[in-house]
This record gives structure tokens, C-alpha cells and sequence, in this order.
């Protein structure tokens, strides 16, 4: 299938790469230009601003209940954009369609906060989460994690710590078009050289973007940084893994997928014809790109437990 109408058209209307060294700053203000009023916004029963420690978190409840099923939500950016603003709206279909209470973090940006910061925080919020359980009226079943492009690399890296660390409470894990292998090499994935161009993200874009993560020292063979790396992936939480066929990051999402199943995990490995990287941030407003909350309701209602 060719790319979607409505994104190619789009796509067409974007400016080119700025030429120089990138401005997190400028960049981070013009997403947040973009953010829709919160007239606009999709009406849940609460959403709350607060802290889980020391980490902001907004929580967003979609109806009232006595018990809720907890999603911890990861926002993209490749680690160095991105808010609870940015991703307000992801967050509240989330919520939507699943029916969990979504606990979306605001972890630490690079490169004000490299490696591990932004990690660190989101492993902070899972734990506190379960250990305010009452707080949350949460039913003490599911706990699942959910993450879009970084935010997936962030999810596949909490559930590795928390397998680890014998924390077992984590029962999903949704990885939204992740970045999972974060070396870049352009001769590893086939889909680095199919889609490098014309797509919105771009692969010779990818390193430079992910370059600030990098500034502690980090190594992509690490697998806490690039998730694909991990030896042994047994014994971690059912996963949904969900990729679109025009993005670079394609096949690094479906060999993890393809991993896990192999370590005896299991796994649903959904590709969305037509679709780029980030539909679910940025064209969930196109009917067919919008079912990827549904699907993600579905995997949440029918897998684990």
C-alpha cells in the first residue's frame, strides 16, 4: 500500500531539515505551538496534575469507578522532546479506549538530563505506582506499560529492569513504533534504507536527534539504551508491538517482536499499512490509524491475567 493520502500530503507541505547543529529549545517551543486548546481535548471524568515521588505525572481518569486497571505512559521524542502537553491527547485516547487509568510521565529530557535520567524516571513511576496502589484505586490486577517511538524503548527497557529485579507486577507492555536499536546502523535493518527518505522522519536524521541521549557516556550496545541488544528475553510481560510500514524503525520493532516470541514470550506484532512514524501522535484523527488505541484495548482486555 502506498503511503497514505492524507500523510503524503502533509508530509508534502513540511519545510526541509533545518541546515546546523539542532535547538532543543526552538524545537521543543514550536511542538508546543502545535498543542490543541484544552477545550479541544477529548473530555475524561479527571485528569490530574501531581507528582509520583519526586517525577511529574498527570493521571487521567475515564470514568468513575470503584477500581481501575493502571497503564504508565512513555511519550516519544527521541529523548529530548516531548511533554505531557505533547502527548496530551494520546494519553486521553488511551484512557479512552482502554478504560485504565493512564499515568502519563514526564521524565527528564536530554541533554539537560542524558542517559539514564529520562529511564530512571519512568522506572520510578511504574514502582510507585504499585506501591500506591490504594491511592490510585487501582484493582491490583493490571499494571500494564505503554510507549510511542523513545517511550517504546523506555517501556521495553522498564520491563527488562523490573524482570531483574524479580518485580513481576508489570502484565503488558505496548511498544508504539519503538526505537529499540539505537546504533543506527543503515546495513542492519532493510527498512533504514527503504524508508530513509520522504517519510517524515528520516534515517540520516536519526543519529543526530539521538545524539543528546548519548552525552553521558552512553553505549548503544547497552541494553538499557537499545533494548534489541538484550540477550535473554525470557520471562517478560505479553507485548504488543506495533509498526508502520513507511517508517526506518520498522524492522528493528518486528525482530524484537520476533525475539520475544522465540524466548517464549508472547507477542502480537501488528504493522500499519500506509502509516509513517508517529501516526498515533499525529494522525489518529484518520479513522484507520486511530483503531491502533482500539487494538491496544483490545491486547490489554484479551491478553495475560
Amino acid at each position: 500500500m502506498p503511503l497514505h493520502p492524507q500523510i503524503a500530503q502533509l508530509i508534502a507541505t513540511l519545510p526541509a531539515p533545518p541546515e546546523g547543529p539542532i535547538d532543543p529549545a526552538l524545537m521543543r517551543a514550536g511542538d508546543e505551538a502545535h498543542v490543541a486548546p484544552l477545550e479541544e481535548r477529548l473530555p475524561l471524568h479527571a485528569v490530574e496534575d501531581t507528582t509520583a515521588g519526586d517525577v511529574p505525572v498527570r493521571i487521567y481518569t475515564p470514568v468513575d469507578a470503584d477500581a481501575y486497571g493502571l497503564l504508565v505512559y512513555f511519550h516519544g521524542g527521541a529523548f529530548f522532546l516531548g511533554s505531557l502537553n505533547t502527548h496530551d491527547h494520546v494519553a486521553r485516547n488511551l484512557a479512552k479506549e482502554t478504560g485504565l487509568k493512564v499515568i502519563s510521565v514526564d521524565y527528564r529530557l536530554a541533554p539537560e538530563a542524558a542517559f539514564p535520567a529520562g529511564l530512571e524516571d519512568c522506572h520510578a513511576v511504574v514502582r510507585w505506582a504499585a506501591e500506591n496502589g490504594e491511592a490510585l484505586k487501582w484493582d491490583g490486577k493490571t499494571l500494564a506499560l505503554a510507549g510511542d517511538s523513545s517511550g517504546g524503548t523506555f517501556v521495553a527497557a522498564v520491563a527488562a529492569m523490573a524482570h531483574d529485579e524479580g518485580f513481576d507486577r508489570i502484565t503488558h507492555q505496548v511498544l508504539l513504533y519503538p526505537s529499540l536499536d539505537l546504533d543506527f546502523d543503515v546495513d542492519r535493518y532493510e527498512s533504514l534504507r527503504e524508508n530513509a527518505v520522504g517519510y517524515g522522519v528520516e534515517t540520516a536524521g536519526l543519529k543526530g536527534f539521538n545524539s543528546f541521549y548519548f552525552e553521558s557516556g552512553a553505549d548503544a550496545a547497552n541494553p538499557l539504551v537499545s533494548p534489541i541488544k538484550r540477550e535473554d528475553l525470557s520471562g517478560l510481560p505479553p507485548a504488543l508491538i506495533v509498526t508502520a510500514e513507511y517508517d526506518p524503525m520498522r524492522d528493528e520493532g518486528e525482530l524484537y517482536g520476533k525475539r520475544l516470541k522465540e524466548a517464549g514470550t508472547q507477542v502480537t506484532v501488528s504493522r500499519y499499512a500506509g502509516a509513517n512514524h508517529g501516526f498515533a501522535q499525529n494522525f489518529a484523527w484518520i479513522p484507520e490509524y486511530y483503531t491502533v488505541f482500539e487494538e491496544t484495548a483490545t491486547f490489554l482486555r484479551s491478553t495475560g491475567e
